[in-house]
């Protein structure tokens, strides 16, 4: 099957790498003035991975979407919007689109998938690709369980199909909101993770997760979801991976913001907090948690006034 992937950060390139590893056609398209692009294209290899000679580099979007029957989206979660109104514009017919970012449009509230079926045709299925999963683990053959969802069946169970391999095992997801909005929110739950390091406070990473995953639960349902997806791998199931990895960068940013240090890399969970916020405004659902991350992040409270407030001198029934 001919793939295209939509972007190359890290986790478009690995996902670009294992498609060709499982014996799918794979094109990389980037931005031609994009440092991770020219990195790829002058050397086929980046800190994690080397690619073979058998996938195809191209800054041609034209090009790169006429020649997939898949498309796969990986850029920021705030970019969406305005890529897919560029892609819209180009040919669409016979092709699928799967995205694999997680975050939700902090200036709306809305989902990734909303955005997409809002700009493209109705005769193009699309899917998300969530859970978890770092690329530095997969590519050192350490296995882990995704899960790909979709309002349209028939697409689920066929990219199940094409893409499951011995690396990873997908589940057939069966709540596209609860999917979004969990994979989404976890990544929220991460930096408060991280400022629980900062403080030397790791201790209460199990707190966090019981409670920060029935809050999103509540969300869940309240926008007509599934608040049992919260529980699965689109959310309490990528909680290892995003609250405790070295590798994660919503973590890492939360310990670095309490310690008053900078992180130069992309943390989807900063604009997700403040959508999260939205969200629960808007559906009238209390998201402590979120709110707590929120003011701390926009330097309304410190870190240690929030999480001293959420779990060491609040008393508070435990369900």
């Amino acid at each position: 099957m001919k793939v295209t992937l939509l972007g190359c950060g890290r986790w478009g390139s690995f996902i670009g790498w294992y498609l060709d590893k499982i014996g799918h056609d794979v094109m990389i398209w980037g931005l031609s003035d994009a440092p991770q692009y020219i990195e790829l294209v002058t050397t086929r290899k980046n800190n994690m991975l080397e690619f073979r000679d058998s996938i195809a580099f191209s800054d041609d979007l034209e090009a790169a979407i006429a020649r997939a029957d898949v498309l796969i989206i990986s850029i920021s979660a705030q970019q969406v919007r305005s890529f897919i109104q560029r892609v819209a514009q180009y040919d669409l017919s016979g092709k699928k689109i799967v995205l694999c970012m997680k975050g939700i449009e902090v200036s709306t509230g809305c989902r990734l998938s909303e955005i997409v079926t809002h700009y493209v045709p109705p005769y193009v299925p699309v899917a998300v690709w969530v859970g978890p999963g770092h690329p530095q683990d997969f590519s050192k053959g350490i296995p882990n369980c995704m899960v790909i969802d979709s309002s349209d069946d028939e697409l689920k169970h066929f990219l199940i199909d094409e893409f499951s391999s011995d690396l990873i095992r997908f589940y057939v997801g069966k709540d596209l909101i609860g999917s979004e909005v969990g994979a989404a929110a976890k990544n929220t739950i991460g930096i408060a993770a991280g400022m629980l390091d900062g403080l030397n406070l790791s201790s209460l990473k199990g707190a966090l997760m019981s409670r920060g995953t029935r809050e999103i639960a509540r969300l869940i349902a309240a926008m007509g979801g599934n608040e049992l997806s919260a529980y699965g791998l689109c959310h309490l199931g990528d909680y290892e991976a995003t609250l405790f990895s070295q590798y994660s960068h919503n973590r890492r940013f939360g310990e670095m913001l309490v310690k008053g240090e900078k992180f130069d890399k992309l943390a989807e969970g900063v604009d997700t907090t403040r959508a999260l916020v939205l969200l629960g405004e808007k559906y009238d659902v209390d998201l402590p948690i979120c709110k707590g991350v929120k003011a701390v992040i926009d330097g309304e409270a410190t870190a240690k006034e929030i999480l001293d407030g959420m779990f060491v001198r609040s008393i508070k029934t435990e369900f």
